[in-house]
């Protein structure tokens, strides 16, 4: 490719499709699977600083080789229309999940879950479900699939899921009909419906009151969940069991 001037953009991008979604950019190649003069190219362009996290983790990437994974650092370095080469803040995102992320970049691929001990299964997948938003934010579809299957299967591994404090931030950062909602939405409603789980509706209040989003998807997961099955019909109920009675008082009730 040859020199690249430390004002201009020279993204290499080898072969791309569309997803459904729009005209995101999608690399076919996985980057391990490139020549190594085309890696070699990639790596030879200026770097760019990333910050990632309230501490500010620090990374220096290459900027053509993030180009070839997502136009959206290419994005983030314009400011006022001019191009302002130099760095990108992410201070909202986790530095464990970006560390994925960056072996992605350069390895095109990321840890097994079913390689790791039992103690460690969970942890990376909860790096994992962040790493599932991070990646629906910079628009990296495949690794955004991969980090979900790594999700589900460290769940199902550590025999752990995530509670309310795991979904509360999917739900305040993933636009609605995204698929990881609709995975801890129905966790939460196997949970609430599991009559071996301590969970209950009440346990995710927070995420109630947050999102109504949340709501209609946990009711909607139970309903298909519980298949053709109908509940009692309430209305066919005789006596007080409706009543506002003092305590101890529904035995002398008189009224129906």
């Amino acid at each position: 490719m040859g020199y690249h001037s430390s004002d201009s953009w020279h993204a290499y991008f080898q072969d791309f499709a569309y997803t459904d979604q729009g005209r995101t950019r999608m690399a076919n190649i996985n980057i391990a699977d490139l020549p190594a003069k085309t890696f070699a190219e990639l790596i030879c362009s200026p770097t760019m600083d990333v910050y990632v996290g309230e501490s500010r983790r620090h990374w220096c990437l290459h900027r053509d080789l993030l180009g070839y994974h997502t136009p959206f650092f290419q994005g983030q370095s314009h400011v006022d229309g001019k191009q302002k080469f130099g760095k990108v803040e992410l201070l909202e995102e986790d530095p464990h999940a970006f560390e994925l992320l960056v072996k992605w970049l350069y390895q095109g691929k990321i840890d097994n879950v079913s390689d790791l001990p039992l103690e460690k299964k969970w942890d990376y997948a909860e790096a994992c479900q962040k790493l599932y938003v991070l990646c629906d934010k910079v628009k990296m579809p495949q690794l955004k699939n991969i980090a979900i299957d790594q999700f589900r299967k460290g769940c199902y591994e550590a025999g752990l899921v995530p509670g309310p404090e795991e979904i509360k931030p999917i739900y305040d950062t993933t636009p609605p009909r995204s698929p990881i909602r609709k995975l801890v939405s129905q966790i939460a409603a196997r949970q609430i419906m599991d009559p071996d789980s301590d969970s209950n509706a009440g346990t995710y209040k927070m995420c109630f009151e947050a999102n109504a989003d949340f709501a209609v998807d946990v009711i909607d997961a139970i309903r298909q969940g519980s298949g053709t099955k109908l509940f009692h019909d309430p209305t066919e109920e005789t006596g007080c069991f409706y009543h506002d009675h003092d305590h101890g008082a529904s035995q002398l009730c008189k009224v129906g």
